[in-house]
């Protein structure tokens, strides 16, 4: 995938995923359609943009098992993210409707969501499989993309 945005006219929220993971894709495509307004911007954790993103933050480069929020995307060197469930969480927010009731899982403690985050993460790849997204699946959808 190259890069279909101008990096330094981006703004608002950026999802991290990992980008070889059938769960994070299902989930990507998901967030997509939920976010009828457009605001929320894609990157796979293995791509250019995500992996200086990473370095920059002191993230682990190579472990793709979390999802990262940025808030603004704009403010990228400050150190505002969020991850796992509460980046999901702000996801859900970001999309706005009927997404944002899905957020209310959030009333669980950090701990007991984090916990079954990372027993969905261990499993994802042999559940869900290993491949590609392919944002050009609806036009629309890949200027969304960084990367």
């Amino acid at each position: 995938m190259r890069t279909s945005v101008d990096l330094s006219g981006l703004s608002g929220p950026v999802l991290l995923f990992d980008g070889e993971c059938g769960l994070c894709q299902r989930v990507v495509r998901w967030l997509l359609r939920l976010d009828r307004r457009g605001s929320l911007r894609f990157a796979p954790l293995q791509g250019p943009t995500a992996q200086a993103y990473l370095r920059r933050h002191c993230l682990d480069p190579v472990n793709f098992d979390s999802l990262v929020f940025i808030p603004e995307w704009r403010h990228r060197a400050r150190p505002e993210f969020l991850l796992r469930t509460d980046a999901v969480i702000a996801a859900l927010k970001t999309c706005g409707g009927p997404a944002r009731l899905l957020a209310g899982f959030g009333f669980f403690p950090r701990r007991v969501r984090d916990a079954a985050y990372a027993l969905v993460a261990r499993w994802r790849h042999r559940l869900f499989g290993r491949g590609r997204l392919d944002p050009a699946v609806k036009k629309a959808w890949a200027e969304r993309f960084i990367d």
